[in-house]
């Protein structure tokens, strides 16, 4: 137990009004009152009020009267009590109200009463949690005898987070089916938060650019309805689809992601979210709510569980392998077991670890957080993981999550066949650019590593978390556990930021060339000769040359696709010419301050137009709704506060005149001018340190409505090292996409 046991029933009870339901993400005025028990608290004993770590409710702060989350507390018989706010109580509910019971003490009866948001100085209150949870507790605990030996309440007090109303909507359908196989489509409306929300009051249009046998016009919404589910789906003739959603005044909702029908049957798109984790662990809401918010309502194909093992008890892990055989449904749902191992930095740092069968020996990382666990299996180090998983059915995949991983320090290619490039905890190719440094020969995939309760569709709300959570494609003849495993051991899937984006990478060759089954660096592997290569495979063509051949269709229109050989940027690719661009200039930040905790970078900027002004201006990627884009009356200039953490965020300014002047750019981090009739196609960049901190600037046209780009690149491998060819997508709306490499070997 995290907490002492002694007498809880004596140390007093927490209430909390008003209760009931509140909107995620609104404001609110909360009483919470702690009512002395027997032992009343003594003279220096301490209360602590508790939140959980990952939450994103507004820091209460104890100042300014005026300003939001304003706090007060008050004891009933006057004791002076000292206050502060910091993380300072036990995962995973580190954030803490703390309070010192100073000059006085309470009797059983006295009260301590702590207003959230208090509004009588004119604050507009406490920003709540941004994510939907039936019970968001304060967890109370006492320290009533001045020992610094807490007792939590047999109670605490808790409220319910519920969605708001629609403001933005989903359509979801496969990414590509063989013509006349039944599928189904899937219509979400989410609040400004990213919560799906059954307070949609509409009728929803449909306009699709193919006939789909079973597609209704229009869709009814009523208050109360989830989402909407179409099935049976099918499509006749092979042709790439575009769905696009409609109010009843025409105006557009939303865009489905494409779907390509093709003629033949093979490597299917199934997509999948391995890595979060649940209220178990250090997320919030119920394991049972995770997996059903996994298949229900972000309708993915597959789900895993990656809970910190530190924290996973032996009676949760019985739980949690119960509740992956249960909903384990192949052909149509895929759970695939595991944890998250979680070594100190130092010792390996973070490793995801999956099963093909249920009920494997957990091997720990630590016990910090769990007790009475027989036997001794706990793994220190990440080498000691890896042996420990010799004889195991399993696969690794390294990550960056609060610790990151250090493939460095210990890596088994047997075992860690993928990389994570992309969770809601950024973007980090650095961990891609260690493998190729080091030989390594591994794919690349992209997960959310969610703490919200949303596996497969989570935002970072207002939190510390700076970007949406990512996707993988698994690229695999059915949707199977074993289908799944032979797609990470061969490295067959891409990985998005979060949107499921078409993307084909292929590699010809004008002659038969050696592909091997497996990586020929472990052992002898099977050869075949063949003339094609697609992502993941490893391939020894000699001197013959390589053509890439790429195809995406994005779920929004497309910026560019770069291609790289190995940490190489060789080629850059565009949908659009010089000729099409126009008076709309890009200005985008990213990079992370290095790879640890306190990776996010604050970026406050300011940007003026001399000699010119703008006529319009657009944010890109802000994936706060309480962060934006301050705009000058007059159109010369505007200001921003924005986080990244490793991935990207900007804005559009579409220019006035004759597009001519200059453009100075002030922040934090780094500062520039740049003359706005030299700005094409090519970045303009800001070097601001750190890892891969940067301002980029440069032109696009003024309405770019371009979503598909299929291009053709020669690769002529000349050796000796290892040559990993693959591209990444980047669509205007700020996702990106990346293909496992092929390698090319000698």
């Amino acid at each position: 137990m995290p907490y002492a046991t002694y007498l809880p029933e004596q140390m007093g009870t927490a209430t909390i009004a008003p209760g009931g339901r509140f909107e995620a993400g609104s404001y609110a005025s909360l009483t919470l009152t702690y009512t002395a028990g027997f032992f009343g608290i003594d003279d220096s004993g301490h209360l602590k009020i508790s939140w959980r770590t990952t939450s994103d409710m507004g820091k209460p702060q104890l100042t300014n009267p005026a300003a939001p989350n304003y706090t007060t507390v008050a004891a009933s018989n006057g004791a002076e009590l000292e206050t502060r706010i910091d993380r300072v109580n036990i995962r995973p509910w580190a954030n803490t109200l703390f309070i010192r019971v100073g000059r006085g003490f309470l009797r059983a009866g006295d009260t301590i009463t702590v207003r959230f948001g208090d509004t009588g100085g004119g604050s507009p209150g406490l920003r709540l949690q941004t994510n939907c949870e039936p019970h968001f507790t304060f967890k109370v605990v006492v320290d009533a005898f001045a020992t610094y030996e807490f007792t939590e309440l047999p109670e605490s007090p808790s409220i319910a987070l519920v969605p708001g109303p629609p403001a933005r909507w989903k359509a979801i359908w496969p990414t590509l089916v063989p013509a006349g196989e039944p599928f189904r489509l899937a219509i979400v409306a989410e609040d400004r938060w990213g919560n799906p929300t059954d307070r949609a009051d509409a009728t929803v249009r449909l306009a699709c650019s193919h006939p789909v046998e079973g597609l209704p016009s229009q869709v009814q919404m009523r208050p109360g309805d989830g989402p909407v589910l179409l099935e049976p789906l099918t499509v006749r003739d092979p042709g790439d689809i575009v769905l696009t959603l409609h109010d009843e005044s025409g105006q557009q909702l939303g865009r489905a992601n494409p779907l390509r029908v093709t003629a033949q049957t093979g490597l299917r798109h199934f997509w999948g979210d391995l890595h979060a984790q649940s209220e178990e662990t250090i997320g919030t809401n119920s394991v049972e709510s995770y997996f059903h918010y996994a298949r229900d309502l972000a309708f993915l194909d597959m789900v895993g569980h990656q809970g910190n093992d530190f924290q996973i008890t032996d009676a949760f892990w019985d739980k949690l392998n119960r509740l992956m055989r249960a909903y384990h449904a192949p052909h149509r749902f895929v759970t695939v077991p595991g944890y998250e191992w979680s070594g100190n930095t130092g010792l390996g740092g973070d490793r995801n670890v999956f099963f093909m069968q249920e009920d494997r020996p957990i091997r720990r990382s630590a016990r910090i957080l769990v007790d009475g666990i027989a036997g001794n299996t706990e793994c220190y180090t990440a080498a000691d993981l890896f042996h420990a998983l010799r004889d195991e059915d399993a696969v690794v995949i390294a990550h960056v999550g609060g610790r990151y991983a250090d493939i460095r320090t210990a890596h088994a290619p047997q075992l860690e066949r993928a990389v994570e490039v992309h969770s809601t905890w950024g973007t980090f190719e650095w961990l891609l650019h260690d493998a190729f440094d080091l030989g390594y020969r591994v794919g690349i995939v992209c997960h959310s590593d969610d703490h919200k309760g949303r596996p497969g569709a989570t935002r970072p709300g207002a939190s510390h978390f700076g970007a949406i959570g990512g996707l993988t494609c698994y690229l695999m003849p059915e949707l199977t556990r074993e289908a799944v495993f032979r797609a990470l051991r061969s490295r067959r899937h891409y990985g998005t930021t979060g949107t499921r984006m078409f993307l084909s990478v292929t590699g010809e060759f004008a002659e038969p060339v050696t592909v091997f089954a497996d990586d020929p660096a472990l052992g002898p592997a099977a050869q075949t000769q063949l003339r094609q290569a697609g992502m993941g495979d490893i391939v020894r063509p000699g001197n013959v040359p390589m053509r890439l051949d790429v195809q995406a269709i994005g779920s929004a229109p497309l910026e560019r696709i770069d291609v790289f050989h190995g940490k190489q940027l060789v080629r850059t690719e565009r949908p659009f010419t010089q000729a099409a661009l126009g008076r709309r200039i890009r200005v985008l930040w990213e990079g992370a301050e290095y790879r640890g905790r306190g990776r996010e970078v604050l970026w406050r900027g300011k940007a003026t137009l001399h000699g010119t002004r703008f006529d319009n201006a657009a944010a890109v990627n802000f994936l706060n709704p309480e962060q934006g884009l301050a705009l000058h009356d007059d159109g010369t200039g505007l200001t921003w506060q924005s986080v990244t953490t490793g991935n990207m965020a900007g804005f559009d300014l579409w220019l006035g005149g004759d597009g001519t002047g200059t453009l100075s750019i002030e922040t934090n981090v780094v500062s520039g001018q740049v003359d706005l009739a030299a700005t094409g196609m090519a970045d303009h960049q800001l070097d601001g340190g750190g890892l891969g901190r940067r301002i980029r600037i440069f032109r696009l046209p003024d309405n770019n409505e371009a979503t598909r780009l299929d291009f053709s690149h020669d690769v002529r491998f000349e050796g000796p090292a290892d040559l990993p060819v693959y591209v990444r997508v980047t669509q205007e709306d700020g996702h990106q996409a990346w293909s496992s490499p092929i390698y090319l070997i000698g």
